[in-house]
């Protein structure tokens, strides 16, 4: 009966708040509710329970009534903890007494991280639109928040970059709120060329450079000729963009690489047909014989230096020879 009668005092409904939306939180006010020592201090921790969610419920109302789930979870842990280093603790005074306490700083917990993410968390994108996926605090149920642009423009402005010609550049158009948009979106790079900031540019005078996943790109070995506009547009496929940034790409030329005039040398005076720079046809034709002459006698004059030294090889070997015959014919006597 008794069991029963605690089981129906749980089940009220009650008025739930971030906090609450954890299954684990509310099964550890009900074991908690049940470790009363008697039915009347069960039923009078229920309904400081009741008030706490109550308190709870307003705490939040007041700071949007949203929370994130990264938010969630570190109130939830925080308050854990807090609830565990009370359990084990020595209680000396009355238990309802130390019942409020304990939810109170779950309270102040909530407020705290509540007011960190409506600060930091919850629309924190300063240009651009932002669909940001929260839970509600009174169904429990997650639901987009739409965060609009505070300026109403998807533009967030335009960017200088400087270059050398043959050097690098990195565009890069990553927001940290980035990561808070629902489903896939991609980055969209598209270039208008010519000297960047001398016209006003259309629609139209832009060329798509890359569909992307990573938010930056990198332009190496750059010409003069590829500066110019640059957008980043963050957007989902070919529908609703949540955020543009515009870069100014200027690319210097590199000093040694500059245009120098040919230097050119004089004509030759009028009726002048000779010069030592540009030989005719008639002083190559006696240039060619001298030098077939010159040739052909060079050959002649070796071949008789070389007939020469080898006829007077030869009669330095004869005596030589002879005396080896006369030799030869007085052994075989």
């Amino acid at each position: 009966m008794l069991l029963m009668l605690v089981s129906l005092l749980c089940c009220v409904p009650a008025a739930k708040a971030c906090l609450q939306c954890d299954r684990s939180v509310r099964l550890l006010h009900e074991d908690f509710i049940l470790s009363a020592p008697t039915v009347q201090d069960q039923i009078d921790m229920k309904k400081i329970c009741d008030h706490a969610y109550v308190t709870y419920r307003q705490t939040s109302r007041e700071r949007k009534g949203v929370i994130d789930p990264t938010t969630l979870y570190r109130a939830r842990t925080e308050y854990q903890s807090e609830f565990d280093r009370f359990l084990k603790s020595k209680h000396t005074g009355s238990v309802t007494f130390e019942a409020i306490q304990i939810m109170e700083k779950g309270r102040k917990i909530l407020e705290k991280h509540l007011d960190t993410f409506i600060r930091d968390g919850l629309c924190p994108n300063k240009c651009g639109l932002l669909k940001q996926r929260v839970m509600d605090c009174f169904s429990c149920r997650y639901k987009i928040h739409i965060c609009p642009s505070p300026s109403g423009q998807q533009d967030c402005g335009e960017y200088p970059v400087q270059a050398e010609e043959g050097g690098q550049a990195v565009l890069n158009c990553f927001l940290p709120w980035h990561r808070l948009l629902l489903g896939r979106p991609e980055y969209h790079y598209s270039w208008a060329p010519g000297v960047p900031g001398t016209k006003k540019l259309t629609e139209s005078d832009f060329k798509a450079l890359v569909v992307t996943d990573d938010s930056s790109v990198v332009l190496n070995q750059l010409h003069v000729d590829e500066q110019g506009t640059y957008r980043c547009s963050l957007q989902e496929g070919n529908r609703t963009v949540f955020y543009r940034v515009t870069f100014l790409l200027a690319v210097a030329p590199l000093p040694d690489q500059t245009h120098r005039p040919v230097i050119t040398l004089p004509p030759l005076p009028h009726g002048d047909n000779y010069s030592p720079f540009l030989p005719t046809e008639g002083l190559l034709v006696p240039v060619i014989t001298m030098v077939t002459a010159l040739s052909l006698a060079a050959s002649v004059g070796l071949t008789v230096v070389l007939g020469l030294m080898i006829n007077q090889r030869r009669a330095a070997e004869e005596p030589r020879r002879k005396r080896k015959e006369g030799k030869h014919t007085q052994n075989t006597v």
